[in-house]
């Protein structure tokens, strides 16, 4: 085997490709990236740790057609490292030459005939333009639970009905769902799962191309396969096993007291009054016609307190929030101003997006979070 290709088309790949590599495979093999060069011109790069799968396949001037397995990591820190010019790679025995202007490496290499096979894509159940589809994962995402020792909610709940498409995630102190339009394969198409939302992220990373993305996922009972198409990148992921939580009925069904806030100002003085915040105390926000107050420290401790402009809706009230997950919905919204509706002091308060005061609430994405005791 032997190709050459540019060092920044190469690091993009092989960077793309391992970048799910586990960090203690359960067994060494799993460490590996396969790279498949093919007389046409093909260069293809895979790796496969039983769950998620990656292959991405970029062109190349392929000398010599042939396939190797080398360990994942070494290889992107080797090609980073390379100075910007064409990069050699050939197989010499069981030893991988990489060389690039003087830089010379050479790398030992796996048995690749071991290396387990990449599972098949499921069928393509539709498409959705990519950046759309990255921007409503990057959304959902910050509320899902990095606790593995709950795998059922670091998962996001993809539901989708016809040409609606809704994501939704929970770490039981927050919830986010947001609702998106796709272009399912048939109009009557039902499906319900639950992706990793680490495996979502990284899907978001490779999206910024922009163009569509495929979607692959099975309607058979017991399915447990999705995958992910774009620009030559492909992604494969187990689904997590579980039945989630019924966590649409937390959404309140009226709430008679409304705020509406520029959210940047909003964002930086939560940031500045959380300064004097100790770990698990709220910041407080006290809510009155025409403004909000933002308080944090109590007694002898620091203390700090800032107002803002709000237009208030409904009686006044006083309620705090833990000021991370404040900070993590109120970033993503991505509108000027940030409508956040309560029912008392007390119960969850759902944060949505307005593009003016005066705008209609942008209801395609809603954030929940539990108010904590004051």
């Amino acid at each position: 085997m032997k190709f050459h290709l540019d060092r920044g088309v190469l690091a993009d790949a092989v960077s793309w490709a391992t970048r799910t590599l586990p960090v203690r495979p359960a067994m060494p093999i799993l460490q590996g990236v396969r790279i498949v060069a093919s007389p046409s011109g093909e260069l293809q790069l895979s790796t496969f740790d039983y769950e998620v799968s990656a292959q991405i396949t970029i062109a190349a001037e392929v000398e010599q057609a042939g396939e190797v397995l080398v360990q994942g990591r070494m290889l992107s820190d080797i090609v980073r490292a390379l100075p910007h010019k064409t990069v050699s790679v050939a197989l010499n025995g069981t030893k991988l030459d990489v060389t690039c202007g003087s830089a010379a490496f050479s790398l030992a290499t796996l048995p690749v005939e071991e290396y387990p096979q990449l599972p098949e894509m499921p069928p393509v159940a539709g498409t959705v333009q990519a950046d759309l589809f990255a921007e409503a994962i990057s959304q959902v995402t910050v509320a899902a639970s990095k606790d593995d020792t709950l795998p059922l909610l670091t998962g996001v709940r993809v539901e989708i009905v016809g040409e609606k498409m809704t994501l939704m995630a929970t770490d039981r102190y927050r919830l986010a769902m947001r609702e998106l339009t796709w272009q399912p394969s048939r109009p009557d198409l039902e499906i319900t799962a639950l992706v990793r939302g680490r495996t979502l992220q990284e899907v978001a990373r490779s999206l910024s191309g922009g163009g569509s993305v495929q979607i692959a996922l099975s309607e058979e009972s017991g399915a447990n396969l999705i995958g992910f198409e774009a620009g030559g990148r492909r992604t494969t992921s187990t689904l997590v096993d579980g039945d989630y939580p019924p966590v649409r009925r937390l959404f309140p069904a009226q709430s008679p007291i409304a705020a509406v806030i520029a959210t940047a100002p909003l964002i930086e003085a939560v940031k500045r009054v959380s300064l004097v915040a100790e770990r698990n105390t709220p910041v407080r926000l006290s809510f009155v016609d025409g403004g909000v107050t933002l308080e944090a420290g109590a007694g002898d401790d620091a203390q700090a307190s800032e107002a803002i402009e709000a237009q208030l809706d409904g009686e006044e009230l006083v309620v705090g929030y833990n000021s991370g997950f404040l900070l993590d919905g109120l970033g993503a919204l991505g509108t000027d101003f940030a409508r956040l509706t309560f029912t008392d002091s007390i119960k969850p308060s759902v944060m949505s997006g307005q593009e003016s005061l005066e705008g209609a609430v942008d209801g395609d994405y809603k954030y929940l979070i539990m108010p904590m005791r004051i």
